[in-house]
């Protein structure tokens, strides 16, 4: 169950952080709504993850799924566009949330 309430945590927090980006800087209020939802039901399910998985770990894939699938959603929604070096460090993202997964021994399996 961890790993199911973290993919819904991340997948609040691109609800959030998309509507975030939509409200352009607080001007719409309707995006705000989404804003305040996503991360509510986020930081919640968030919570559910931490009674099974170390703060650090649980945060470091939260984080890293959260800044890749954001970075799909800016690239596709909002025309966002990438240059190779924040691609590269993306890439490392991918690399480091791999191998917590699949070599270290604090992730619940």
């Amino acid at each position: 169950m961890p790993y199911f309430y973290l993919m819904i945590a991340v997948i609040f927090e691109i609800i959030g952080t998309a509507g975030l980006q939509a409200s352009q800087q607080f001007t719409k209020p309707k995006p705000l709504i989404l804003t305040a939802i996503g991360y509510a039901t986020a930081f919640y399910f968030l919570s559910l993850v931490l009674r099974t998985m170390p703060v650090g770990i649980a945060y470091a894939l939260w984080s890293g799924f959260g800044m890749v699938l954001i970075t799909l959603v800016g690239f596709f929604w909002f025309g966002q566009r990438l240059d190779w070096p924040a691609l590269t460090g993306l890439t490392l993202i991918v690399a480091g949330v791999i191998t917590i997964n699949l070599f270290s021994k604090t992730v619940v399996h």
